[in-house]
């Protein structure tokens, strides 16, 4: 195991402990009709889900007495499958990713539907992020045009949406998968000549490699993310705030997917509720996990147009005087 993976896996685990280190007395016993033990997908050691998970997985389990344990992934594309099929209890998906799960437009998906899955709560936005090197010659997206390129998992977000940007803008360049932990150690290694990712900001794994080496972050032109966004209309207008990595000196405009976290449509409706409950009235804790927490919030609910929510979820919702629009609410929900 590289120094740079070793690193990413205490971080989670700090990161975890943050939220988790109660004293035995405060834990709360758990409704007894409740799975013992229950999965959250996550995703690749070095991406924000396998920190993002850890956190909020530990926050419910404290505040509610679940046993929730988190299994690495490849990302939201195998969260979908995962939970669609009840292997798993929750996952992390995009919803980019979603879409073409719930439409079975994706090339992954083979033309399959999945519409066992539900929306629980809103996560944070996914931008798309690119970086390299300072001494490396690349200064811009176009510039990878005929270079390496190491985009993380293969069943991720990023997995799935950067070859189809990259066909999108007509660049040509040869695209590397693996966890993001690894493709990090392959830029410093030489042997991708960029890495460009998608998560929560600030990614864990960029901001180790940039206590390590110089690093130069680059973006999308203007021109380019009309393009994308022409393309992909899922895409939104994304911003990666300067200061979010020291090496980054100005705001960085991109595109961007939200992230929701969702269940399967058979767990029970009084366990989603608590767990969105949990989550969304202890964003201070979850914060105290990831900085992109601060995303985590009620008034995002919105950001999910199409996938409809988990009764649970629903019920959390219309307690805090929201209306959830009719396309958005499940043929199980009882009401």
């Amino acid at each position: 195991m590289s120094k740079l993976t070793q690193f990413l896996r205490w971080t989670a685990i700090a990161a975890a402990a943050l939220v988790w280190a109660v004293p035995a007395a405060a834990q709360v016993k758990p409704n007894p009709n409740w799975p013992r033990n229950l999965t959250l997908g996550t995703a690749s050691v070095g991406g924000l889900y396998f920190v993002y998970g850890q956190v909020w997985a530990s926050l419910v389990n404290e505040k509610i007495g679940t046993n929730i344990s988190t299994q690495q992934t490849q990302g939201p594309n195998q969260n979908i499958i995962l939970t669609d099929s009840r292997q798993i209890d929750f996952g992390m998906a995009t919803m980019g990713v979603a879409l073409q799960a719930w439409e079975g437009k994706g090339a992954w998906t083979q033309g399959k539907q999945y519409r066992n899955i539900r929306a629980m709560f809103p996560m944070y936005d996914t931008p798309f992020h690119f970086v390299t090197l300072e001494r490396s010659p690349i200064k811009s997206v176009a510039d990878l045009n005929g270079k390496k390129s190491g985009i993380g998992p293969r069943a991720g977000t990023c997995g799935t949406y950067f070859p189809m940007m990259f066909k999108a803008l007509g660049i040509n360049t040869t695209i590397q998968n693996g966890q993001a932990s690894d493709m990090g150690t392959g830029l410093q290694d030489g042997l991708i000549d960029a890495f460009p990712f998608c998560a929560g900001v600030p990614i864990p794994v960029y901001s180790e490699l940039e206590t390590t080496n110089k690093v130069r972050f680059f973006t999308f032109t203007a021109d380019e993310v009309k393009k994308l966004k022409a393309a992909m209309p899922e895409l939104s207008d994304s911003v990666i705030p300067k200061g979010t990595y020291k090496s980054l000196t100005e705001d960085h405009h991109t595109v961007g997917l939200y992230n929701f976290s969702i269940a399967h449509k058979d767990v029970a409706e009084d366990l989603v509720y608590a767990v969105v409950k949990a989550v969304l009235e202890n964003n201070p804790q979850m914060i105290k996990g990831h900085a992109a927490s601060k995303e985590t919030l009620l008034q995002n609910w919105n950001r999910n147009t199409f996938l409809p929510f988990h009764p649970g979820a629903i019920r959390y919702f219309r307690e805090k005087g929201i209306t959830v629009p009719k396309h958005l609410i499940p043929p199980e929900y009882k009401g």
